[in-house]
């Protein structure tokens, strides 16, 4: 006797729901597409320069205008406020590094240095050399007490104060953080989402209860002043 298949009629308020949650997802993405998301190539001199004398080099800079940073695999839809990005203007732009979107304004101070290192791989031992480099150099730009958090964040107490990525290729080490001195951190809650992956010690805490400024870890701290301290202080990373 021939078995006879019978289709399972789904609900009409699961077939809806599925419905609207496809048409907003491609609704985000379309939107997604009209950022116009460019490359982050601030300090791509950087690593053309040590491919072609094998120098190690370090930057210290403050961006000119706010701009959202997309981490190297950031899926927009996912982690930002696309509507608050279109209707404002800011630029956005995706680095080579991992993790997720960032927001930049004249109160960050960049820290981006270049090494070469033979091989691929042995990023955990990177990130951690590079996190003790920087917190020297904090320290001895009187920024005390900054400590090693997560994956790749520094941290004051249990807030974060910079976040930091890593690029590898062949021989090539490009390392960048960025530093929350004195920015505007209602910014981060207008562009961009709960990201999708965090660190332990965030324990789901929105924007504003995770970060705190260097401005105010210890007081009277200017972006600028910082960004001057760091540039003689900070040596070129030697592995």
């Amino acid at each position: 006797m021939a078995c006879r298949s019978h289709a399972v009629k789904e609900p009409g308020w699961l077939t809806s729901a599925l419905a609207a949650g496809a048409t907003l997802v491609y609704e985000q993405r379309v939107s997604a597409e009209a950022l116009d998301i460019a490359d982050y190539n601030a300090d791509e001199d950087l690593l053309d320069a040590l491919r072609a004398d094998g120098r190690a080099r370090v930057r210290v800079y403050r961006p000119a205008r706010p701009l959202v940073v997309l981490g190297r695999g950031s899926k927009p839809h996912v982690e930002l406020h696309i509507d608050a990005c279109l209707a404002d203007g800011v630029s956005v732009t995706r680095r080579r590094g991992g993790g997720c979107a960032v927001v930049l304004d004249e109160g960050n101070v960049i820290v981006a240095a270049v090494h070469r290192e033979a091989g691929f791989g042995a990023n955990k031992r990177l990130l951690d050399d590079y996190s003790r480099w920087l917190i020297d150099g904090l320290a001895r730009s009187g920024v005390p007490e900054v400590r090693f958090a997560g994956i790749c964040d520094l941290a004051v107490g249990e807030r974060k104060i910079a976040g930091a990525c890593l690029y590898r290729a062949r021989d090539v080490v490009f390392y960048s953080a960025s530093l929350l001195v004195a920015p505007r951190l209602e910014l981060l809650s207008r562009y961009l989402a709960h990201p999708p992956r965090e660190p332990d010690y965030r324990r789901g805490r929105a924007h504003d209860a995770f970060v705190t400024t260097l401005d105010a870890h210890v007081g009277g701290l200017a972006a600028e002043t910082l960004e001057a301290r760091l540039r003689a202080t900070l040596d070129p990373f030697d592995s």
